[in-house]
């Protein structure tokens, strides 16, 4: 009888796992014509969710085999195209009507911000980690070509003729070294199908995450960091090593017109992502992950004023010219509403009538705001579904992405470590071993598993450099369990397949590279499963001050994913660190031909 009751409970156990409901985190969305529609990507639920605004409630779900990253649909609203963030990477074509998947389309590494045609004969989408944008005939269901971007593409968005396509390059490529470093938005001719310019943020930045047009098609808006990554993070008055912004682009013109802080003096807004323009142009409208929050612009407002500091008359009492107002905190004031939304991580919006939606990532929620709103705007909140009991690891996750605990709310810790915990490709002076010794991001991934932390081991171990975190960098006292969670998270954040893998395995340049690898003695310190000694070594890097000091060694594990290079981000490839005269024994120049470099780099870079 024991024996059967103890199988009992095993099965139910087995029962309730396999049929638990899984954590909704609304990713991306877009509404159909009549504006009766909402379609949902449900990221970590693997489904895309039809929502129905007159009931305010969910008609149906669209299951899915891989986690959906964006979507786009027909202007006749009969299909749906659905990208997935998977190494390789698919395009679910749905029939929007019946609500089944009809076909799928291969495409890149970790696909996202996929863009229709206005005719609905093309689909482009954005290859997050093989930097290049596909093509695809929508009628062959076929990717015809891939287009090269800059760096980590994430986002694109269609000039109102078509002619362009405006692609948001989410981090800084080349050295973080130099003289200004920022992403920047590539411009595409759709009818060449060439990268036709880029379009370079100020310097700092980084770390885009939304494209709005406005309904006329003469501006584009683009939602950032502004990084102070030249700043000493020892102060927090007037603005913090991370400022929060929207960037204001002539979409005609192809040139920035300004970059516009969307803190104030004494609060931040932090992580700015989705942003969307009202179809009557009135209003600019962003959401904000890290404090919950939208911003409300006035638009019209917001170009005059611009307009004047352009006619260098002065508009605040910071700003007397347009060079002034990427610094000014006070610029929005008076043109701006911040409404408090209920849930936590809103991301991506839609407007619809008068009513934005805004899909809360981490509550699995859309919060609804009429237009016009005012400070005390009554905000209107729906459950997408039915969530499970909050893990140690999704706890973590939100955490890492929050930054209402943060002092004055500049920044979460994904603001310099915006993508599952790797880096964001900028030098940051820490001051753990004094002031003007900046430092290259590092990525989180396995910070657990290969202890000491920091370029120089300052920390021992990760998990005091997540207590430090809080402590020296958000200026916040948290409770050890907060700590702890935020641990369960990066511990449990797994390596991704690098894109130079050929289905899986290493190239015949990488299998070459891999012999070198040996041969030069860089198993020495990079040994082991996860390529690291997990000590510090003098390796001859460290220039002027730094001279003589000793680096921790870092893992290779993910390395594509972490340029640029060395402790201050100096090579911005590894072909760069191999080459260059100040890279110390990394220099491998003097022995190997460019062709075995070349493999060398191959072989690390699949890792």
């Amino acid at each position: 009888m024991k024996a059967f009751a103890k199988l009992l409970a095993i099965a139910l156990l087995l029962v309730a796992c396999v049929g638990a409901e899984p954590f909704h985190s609304p990713s991306a969305m877009v509404a159909d014509a009549s504006g009766r529609t909402l379609y949902i990507a449900d990221f970590t639920a693997r489904q895309v969710i039809e929502f129905d605004i007159a009931g305010q409630s969910v008609r149906r779900t669209i299951a899915l085999a891989d986690r959906p990253s964006g979507v786009a649909l027909s202007k006749d609203g009969g299909r749906l195209f659905v990208t997935t963030a998977e190494p390789q990477g698919k395009v679910f074509v749905i029939d929007a009507r019946r609500g089944v998947v009809t076909a799928t389309i291969a495409v890149g590494h970790t696909p996202g911000g996929p863009a229709l045609s206005r005719d609905g004969r093309t689909l482009y989408v954005c290859n997050r980690y093989n930097n290049n944008v596909s093509v695809i005939d929508v009628a062959a269901l076929k990717e015809t070509t891939r287009i090269a971007v800059s760096r980590e593409p994430v986002a694109a968005q269609l000039s109102a003729d078509g002619n362009l396509l405006f692609v948001a390059n989410q981090h800084p490529s080349g050295p973080s070294t130099a003289k200004q470093v920022a992403s920047v938005i590539s411009v595409i001719d759709t009818r060449t199908n060439r990268a036709a310019s880029e379009i370079r943020l100020p310097d700092g930045g980084a770390s885009i995450r939304g494209l709005g047009l406005s309904p006329d098609g003469r501006f584009l808006y683009v939602t950032h960091l502004q990084s102070r990554y030249q700043a000493p993070a020892s102060q927090i008055e007037r603005g913090w090593i991370q400022t929060n912004a929207v960037s204001l682009i002539d979409a005609t013109g192809q040139k920035l017109i300004n970059t516009v802080l969307l803190d104030d003096i004494n609060m931040g807004a932090a992580n700015p992502w989705g942003v969307v323009c009202t179809p009557d142009g009135k209003y600019l409208v962003i959401a904000h992950g890290g404090t919950h929050e939208l911003s409300v612009i006035d638009r019209p407002a917001l170009h005059a004023k611009l307009e004047r500091a352009r006619e260098r008359r002065a508009v605040s009492d910071v700003s007397a010219s347009a060079a002034d107002v990427t610094n000014d905190l006070a610029f929005l004031a008076g043109i701006r509403t911040r409404v408090p939304l209920n849930g936590n991580g809103p991301r991506s919006l839609a407007v619809i009538g008068q009513s934005v939606y805004a899909g809360e990532y981490f509550t699995g929620s859309l919060s609804v705001v009429d237009l016009p709103v005012s400070a005390y705007a009554a905000v209107r909140s729906v459950q997408l579904g039915v969530s499970p009991a909050m893990t140690a690891e999704r706890r973590g996750e939100m955490l890492f992405h929050d930054a209402q605990y943060c002092s004055q709310k500049w920044l979460s810790c994904s603001s310099c470590h915006p993508n599952e915990a790797r880096p964001d490709g900028l030098n940051w002076d820490l001051m753990l071993d004094g002031v003007g010794n900046a430092k290259n991001t590092k990525s989180l991934l396995l910070s657990h598993q290969t202890p000491p932390t920091t370029a120089t081991g300052a920390r021992p171990n990760a998990e005091a450099s997540v207590r430090a975190g809080y402590q020296f960098i958000q200026f916040a006292q948290r409770p050890e369990a907060d700590a702890v969670d935020v641990d369960s998270y990066l511990k449990s954040l797994q390596p991704m397949p690098s894109p130079y893998l050929v289905e899986g395995k290493l190239s015949p340049a990488a299998e070459r590279g891999k012999k070198l690898f040996q041969a030069n003695g860089c198993s020495g310190c990079h040994s082991g499963a996860l390529y690291t000694s997990m000590k510090k070594f003098n390796a001859g890097t460290g220039l002027g001050r730094e001279k003589g000091i000793a680096f921790d060694t870092p893992t290779l594990i993910e390395v594509w994913r972490t340029a640029p290079y060395l402790h201050d981000g100096r090579a911005a490839t590894l072909v760069d660190m191999f080459t260059a005269a100040d890279s110390g024994i990394h220099n491998l120049s003097v022995r190997l031909s460019a062709k075995q470099i070349e493999d060398l780099a191959a072989f690390v870079l699949s890792l």
